[in-house]
């Protein structure tokens, strides 16, 4: 008699101790359905050695989100598929993502070409669409897309001019400039605003050059720029491109006094040696003020550790890693004021509230929901970006350099 009660209380209290831990936070936690969230990057193709950036930006982000307690006190899962920077393929795969793989919301792609084909589809299923990279605000028609890269809605006048007007307080403003670009949709609409903003100030263009994406041969354009002899050289990169046309140009031993590149691979331009003093913009940088924001440190020490284990030639952050863990704090925070996965309230939250994030407080109700234009020039300084204008958010000590 004692023996079947000493079971039986056994019994009892077993199921008292799975009931309670079947009602702890940990366990519901553990037995929600995940919140799935979708995208695209260019994993291979001329745009692979950026997009592996924003693949570990969002690896890191995600993982510390499922530390805190995940969305909405849910899990996160990050589904993203290999576009091969090919915008007719992210297209296609933002579909699946929507209709076979029945994600719950949607994070953009690396570059305009695919972010526009990804809003397309956004559009269709009107999914929110919070994206990192697109280069052309004009182009952005949807009503429920927002951008993580604050670069305004007119960036083809503003930033060229925030070029332009670096260059005009630097040690040696130019007279003379050459236009050499990528036909690829953003970099050529902002080379075709530093265009107009040369002219604008009275400098003369000495050489106007394009070369269509994808191209690998930089000798022709290297000789073009060499014979023209500018004062600047206004190069529209994206990826290698960059690093391409110096090694073109190192060949030829010719070394432009002052070089600026769009948008680069951030890795390989910084290390290359005969990249040292040129310039291209930011939102970003490992230094104050920038370091102070919400989240900077932390996310500095784990990019660090991850970008070195992942074999990344350069481990700090700068303006697309900035640019892509911006995206995710956006995301972040509309779902975690709204406390729904509804679309329609966190594009409605997003176009009314402001969020803080590394790159600065940023608001989402000007043209094409594009705030204000928070470009910066930066440099490279001895194997490091530092930020050389405006002054305000300039690196300590750091000035503009030219040969």
């Amino acid at each position: 008699m004692k023996k079947t009660s000493s079971i039986q209380r056994r019994t009892v209290l077993g199921a008292a101790v799975s009931a309670a831990v079947a009602a702890s936070p940990l366990a519901a936690w553990a037995q929600a359905q995940p919140i799935r969230i979708g995208s695209t990057l260019a994993l291979t193709g001329p745009l692979s050695s950026t997009a592996q950036v924003h693949k570990l930006v969002g690896e890191i982000y995600v993982d510390d989100l499922n530390r805190r307690g995940g969305l909405l006190g849910r899990k996160v899962e990050w589904i993203v598929k290999d576009d091969q920077s090919k915008p007719d393929l992210a297209r296609t795969l933002y579909e699946q993502l929507l209709t076979s793989d029945k994600v719950d919301l949607l994070m953009g792609p690396y570059a305009t070409g695919a972010i526009l084909s990804a809003m397309g589809v956004a559009q269709r299923y009107n999914k929110v669409l919070i994206h990192h990279t697109l280069g052309v605000p004009s182009l952005a028609k949807y009503d429920m897309q927002f951008p993580a890269w604050s670069l305004g809605s007119d960036p083809g006048n503003t930033t060229t001019n925030t070029v332009f007007e670096a260059l005009a307080n630097g040690p040696k403003p130019p007279k003379t400039v050459a236009v050499v670009t990528s036909k690829f949709p953003s970099i050529h609409f902002m080379s075709m605003g530093a265009r107009e903003t040369l002219k604008k100030r009275g400098l003369q263009e000495v050489l106007f050059l394009e070369w269509e994406f994808g191209n690998r041969d930089f000798g022709p354009i290297a000789a073009r720029i060499k014979d023209a002899k500018p004062d600047f050289v206004w190069v529209g990169a994206i990826g290698v491109d960059g690093n391409l046309l110096l090694d073109a140009m190192k060949k030829i031993d010719y070394a432009p006094p002052q070089h600026f590149y769009l948008y680069p691979a951030p890795g390989p331009l910084v290390t290359a040696p005969e990249a040292n003093g040129a310039l291209s913009v930011t939102i970003f940088e490992e230094h104050p003020p920038f370091t102070t924001r919400p989240q900077a440190a932390d996310f500095i020490k784990a990019y660090h550790e991850r970008a070195a284990k992942a074999g990344f030639a350069d481990t700090a952050v700068e303006v697309q890693a900035a640019a892509s863990f911006t995206a995710w704090q956006i995301l972040e925070a509309a779902v975690t004021a709204t406390k729904s996965l509804d679309d329609k309230a966190i594009a409605d939250w997003l176009k009314k509230n402001r969020v803080n994030t590394i790159q600065g407080t940023l608001r989402f109700n000007g043209a094409s929901n594009y705030g204000d234009d928070l470009m910066h020039v930066k440099q490279i300084q001895n194997g490091k970006w530092v930020v050389v204008w405006p002054k305000d958010v300039a690196a300590p000590g750091a000035v503009m350099t030219a040969r």
